[in-house]
């Protein structure tokens, strides 16, 4: 009975759950309905503007701007730009903006205006003018990148710029005549200035322009042995080239000037002594934006040239010694002089002074010496001139130390002549000074047939100090005799180192002084002025 009474209890509390548990499941289900999705299992919403259009379209959660791109049916081009960018995870209503971009280009010519020049000419009465070139304008096609966006253009920019033709300046001349005394001139003397090249003949009131282009820079201007080419040097309009190597005619009826096709030749360009005048050695640097403005290359080239009717053009160019190291200071470079054979060249650099033979092409060293040491972005080379006969080479040379200084800083530089076929080294003037630069004269013919010669050099007026000193023209026979002592007079301030030039007959010397060109006798040492305009930095002599 106890049994019975126990169970009926237990059998009342396991209905009653049961009762409970059916009552609550439908009220759970029902709660679980109205909870919030899982990520995985949902979607979102969001709008795609493109093309003037919007476009919605659903995404499962986690999509990036791509897919929604993909899901639109959008298709970006190369240009074109999404806001928010491509990889950015989106949510529930974003919006992504697509901007479409595209680029043209245009091709547009422009005129460049000529420039106005003036160039005072003394062969003009002072005050008048004279066109001497009429101005040209050039043209210009420029090439601009248009970008648009949506149609819309939002930047135009130059990308290319090609010189169609080039503008030719308007040249005035302006008389500029000075009272000087006209001189006689025999062949014919250039000189260079205010950047242009002008050509004396007959007398020192006859001259006339060779070259206008108002850029020439001093470095190179060489006649040709016959007098009827000029060679120089122009200054590069670029600014990875120093300058560039050009060929003008001297007759006012020859071709126009045209370029050998050469650039930064700073140390050295003249004409082989042969005839005809066709054939330039020169040397080459490289620019540099350290001081001095170039490293050089130490190297020798030969180029011809020839004309077909009124036109020059390079016919044959060849490397006769390659780029080399130079010696020491080779940085500075190697300058050269033709023999008059035309057969070997003369060097110079700042260690030695030797021959460099065509045949063979090489440095071969005739005298060493301690480079000086200047202490500065600068190198000395001595000068080097060649004897009439070719027998001999007139240098300044690097002398022994007169203190207790070392070798390198001697101040000491005396006027030396190489006997080439003996082997001597002979001292005929003493104390020079660095900037010498010793020339020789046209040969004489005496009567005895032997061919006579002087040399002309610069004397400095504190030869201890040259480096900082001006100077004297002196002249003196080829060997060291009768030595004398020309111009300027004494007491009266010296000339700046530069290279004179003899007369075609040997009787007068051309210089610069104070910035003008002088005309000096060769035996009463009387000069006399034939510019005025203080801008002359450069001349030759030719007959």
């Amino acid at each position: 009975m106890r049994a019975q009474a126990g169970i009926i209890p237990s059998a009342l509390r396991l209905h009653r759950w049961r009762l409970g548990l059916a009552q609550a499941l439908p009220v759970a289900l029902l709660l679980a309905a109205c909870a919030s999705p899982q990520a995985t299992a949902g979607s979102i919403q969001v709008t795609v503007e493109a093309d003037g259009e919007a476009r919605a379209v659903s995404l499962p959660t986690g999509a990036t701007v791509g897919q929604a791109l993909e899901a639109a049916g959008v298709t970006l081009g190369e240009l074109d730009r999404v806001d928010p960018p491509a990889y950015t995870v989106l949510t529930d209503g974003s919006r992504v903006a697509v901007t479409r971009v595209s680029e043209r280009f245009e091709i547009e010519e422009v005129t460049i205006p000529f420039e106005r020049q003036t160039v005072r000419n003394e062969a003009l009465p002072e005050g008048e003018t004279r066109l001497l070139q009429p101005g040209e304008n050039g043209v210009m096609e420029i090439t601009y990148r248009i970008v648009e966006e949506e149609g819309e253009e939002v930047s135009r920019a130059p990308v290319k710029r090609v010189v169609l033709r080039d503008p030719k300046p308007e040249i005035v001349m302006v008389g500029a005549q000075g009272t000087y005394t006209p001189v006689p001139i025999e062949g014919k003397l250039a000189y260079l200035a205010a950047g242009n090249a002008w050509l004396i003949e007959a007398h020192s009131g006859n001259r006339h322009p060779v070259v206008v282009t108002g850029d020439l820079d001093g470095r190179v201007f060489r006649l040709s042995p016959d007098g009827r080419w000029l060679l120089y040097t122009r200054r590069a309009e670029d600014e990875e080239n120093i300058n560039s190597l050009w060929v003008a005619s001297t007759q006012e009826s020859g071709p126009e000037p045209f370029p050998l096709g050469a650039q930064n030749v700073v140390h050295f360009a003249d004409w082989s002594p042969g005839e005809p005048a066709f054939t330039v050695a020169y040397s080459t640097v490289e620019p540099s934006p350290a001081a001095p403005g170039w490293q050089a290359n130490n190297d020798l080239w030969e180029v011809t040239f020839s004309l077909r009717g009124d036109e020059g053009r390079v016919v044959r160019r060849r490397m006769l010694i390659e780029s080399n190291a130079g010696g020491q200071y080779g940085w500075w470079g190697t300058t050269f002089a033709w023999a008059p054979d035309g057969l070997r060249l003369a060097y110079a650099r700042a260690d030695s002074v030797g021959l460099v033979p065509l045949r063979e092409p090489a440095f071969l060293p005739l005298l060493e010496f301690t480079p000086y040491q200047t202490l500065g972005d600068w190198a000395w080379v001595p000068g080097i001139s060649w004897g009439q006969t070719g027998e001999t080479l007139y240098l300044v040379g690097h002398g022994e130390p007169v203190g207790l200084e070392n070798p390198a800083a001697s101040p000491v530089f005396d006027l030396l002549a190489l006997a080439l076929d003996f082997g001597l080294e002979l001292s005929l003037a003493e104390r020079v000074g660095m900037f010498a630069f010793p020339v020789v004269s046209p040969p004489r013919p005496l009567a005895s047939g032997e061919q006579a010669f002087r040399v002309a050099f610069l004397q400095a007026l504190t030869p201890l100090q040259s480096q900082d000193s001006t100077y004297r023209l002196a002249i003196m026979d080829r060997d060291g005799s009768n030595l004398r002592l020309l111009f300027p007079p004494e007491g009266e301030p010296g000339l700046e180192p530069q290279r004179v030039a003899w007369s075609p007959s040997g009787d007068r010397l051309a210089l610069i002084y104070r910035g003008d060109l002088w005309v000096i006798d060769a035996e009463s040492g009387l000069g006399q002025q034939l510019t005025g305009d203080g801008q002359v930095i450069a001349y030759d002599w030719k007959p």
